[in-house]
């Protein structure tokens, strides 16, 4: 977390949650609580009288019926679970002392259970006489005491238990009917109490949200009228606020950049203008008085010679040479006016250095139309002829080559004069990767590299190959750009 921050957003907004959320969620739960006990409650009691309602509908006709039909010898304990439409007495006593059993260990309603505990005993003493009937068939003979069995005891216990189940019903619906009352009472209780509570959680929950929205918003808006009005250049303003939240560190951090920003204006500037000082310096390099001086005697000695024709000519080609320099300030020129530029300059040049100078240009015309920076290849034909032919002094070769490379124009100036040795190339390619103002040589082909990173992109630029003796090659890459019409 960022130096004094004390009290974070994150802190006061779950401190909002919270204020509004817990109090509620204590009521959700507690009514989901209460729900739940009185489901399990309710439905405990449902499936208890689903299970004695089905015996109080089928359980004495069942039996009755089974017994009756054994004491006459219709048919026999042994073989009644071949019949079908009878029922084995023995089972249905087991099964009813079973469901009961474990009624009787899940009931709690005190009446209810009195009955059930009632009914175990019927069961006992119905299985006891059951067995005397049986005991009775088995001897055989018996038929006027076995009916009397049955009307005295058997029937008289399926009566019991019948009634017993009946009463155990009963008192379970009255714990359904105590079950509703006690839900409604605390129901009307747990409405009074939400109210109250959602009534105190609101106005809490008001109050502490009006209090951290404000500490919240109103910095906020102060900072958002701070940043419009740096973005209307004003880097002096500064927000200042004194919260001890992220929005302290926002606000200084805006005061920073407002700062920061105001310092990068400044450099911009004092940069532009080293800038244009330095394209001039590079206008005054190229447009060097010397060869001003020595190609206007050249031009007097051609003059003085009667070689008005050859004196003509390079008149013309200073007039183009100075026409395309100046170019009305503009900075991009179409490669086609670039050729012209420097074959006016190598024409010029060819009359001062006729013995040791000749040359190429072979630039495709089908990128003619596209732009290039001005002055780009006129200060490499420069380096060529002063720093590689003109120390050769004899059989000077300069070749001038564009041609498209995919999307890429790629421009190579070659000559065949002195080169250089692997320690003075490398400490050139060094040179004309820095600004051309912290260049101490190469200062002409450092300005055309910086000027091509800075209009291009830092993917294109200049490349320097050179061998001693055998000469020295520089290409050039730029973006294919039409020239956008003037």
């Amino acid at each position: 977390m960022a130096v004094g921050v004390k009290y974070p957003l994150k802190m006061k907004i779950v401190f909002l949650v919270m204020v509004a959320i817990v109090p509620l969620l204590g009521i959700a739960i507690y009514l989901i609580i209460a729900l739940d006990n009185y489901r399990s409650a309710y439905d405990s009691i449902v499936s208890n009288m689903t299970v004695a309602n089905n015996y109080n509908l089928n359980f004495k006709e069942e039996l009755d019926e089974s017994i009756y039909k054994l004491a006459v010898g219709y048919i026999s304990f042994d073989n009644i679970q071949d019949d079908d439409s009878l029922e084995d007495p023995y089972e249905l006593i087991g099964e009813l002392r079973t469901d009961f059993t474990a009624l009787a260990a899940i009931t709690t309603d005190r009446e209810s259970r009195v009955w059930l505990e009632s009914l175990l005993r019927n069961i006992d003493t119905l299985e006891d006489r059951i067995n005397d009937v049986r005991a009775n068939v088995q001897q055989g003979g018996r038929y006027d005491e076995n009916m009397e069995m049955l009307d005295n005891n058997i029937y008289i216990l399926t009566e019991l238990i019948q009634d017993d189940i009946q009463y155990y019903i009963h008192y379970q619906t009255r714990s359904i009917e105590k079950l509703t009352e006690q839900l409604n009472e605390q129901a009307s209780a747990f409405i009074r109490l939400c109210i109250g509570l959602i009534a105190a959680v609101v106005l809490i929950a008001v109050l502490v949200s009006s209090l951290i929205l404000k500490s919240i918003t109103n910095p906020l808006q102060r900072l958002c009228r701070v940043t419009e009005r740096i973005s209307r250049g004003e880097f002096h303003v500064r927000a200042q606020i004194e919260t001890r939240d992220e929005i302290r560190v926002l606000s200084d951090s805006v005061d920073n950049m407002a700062e920061k920003l105001r310092i990068m204006i400044d450099t911009i500037k004092e940069d532009e203008r080293k800038m244009r000082y330095t394209e001039l310096r590079l206008l005054q390099e190229q447009i060097n008085p010397h060869f001003l001086y020595n190609t206007l005697d050249t031009i007097v000695w051609l003059i003085e010679g009667k070689d008005l024709e050859k004196a003509v000519s390079m008149v013309v080609s200073l007039s183009e040479f100075f026409r395309l320099v100046l170019s009305r300030g503009k900075e991009f020129i179409t490669i086609e006016e670039e050729e012209l530029h420097i074959r006016s300059y190598l024409e010029i040049q060819q009359v001062r250095y006729r013995d040791i100078l000749q040359y190429d240009i072979a630039i495709d015309p089908a990128l003619y139309r596209y732009r290039i920076l001005k002055l780009t290849l006129q200060p490499l034909v420069e380096n060529s002829l002063y720093h590689g032919i003109k120390y050769k002094r004899t059989d000077g070769r300069i070749d001038v080559i564009g041609k498209q490379e995919g999307s890429l124009i790629r421009f190579i100036v070659k000559d065949n004069g002195v080169g250089m040795e692997e320690t003075e190339l490398r400490k050139l390619r060094e040179e004309i990767r820095k600004p051309c103002k912290e260049t101490e040589k190469g200062f002409g082909l450092a300005n055309v590299n910086e000027r091509i990173r800075m209009n291009f992109g830092p993917q294109y630029g200049m490349e320097i190959d050179s061998v001693k003796n055998e000469g020295t090659c520089v290409s050039i890459t730029i973006p294919m750009e039409c020239m956008a019409r003037s």
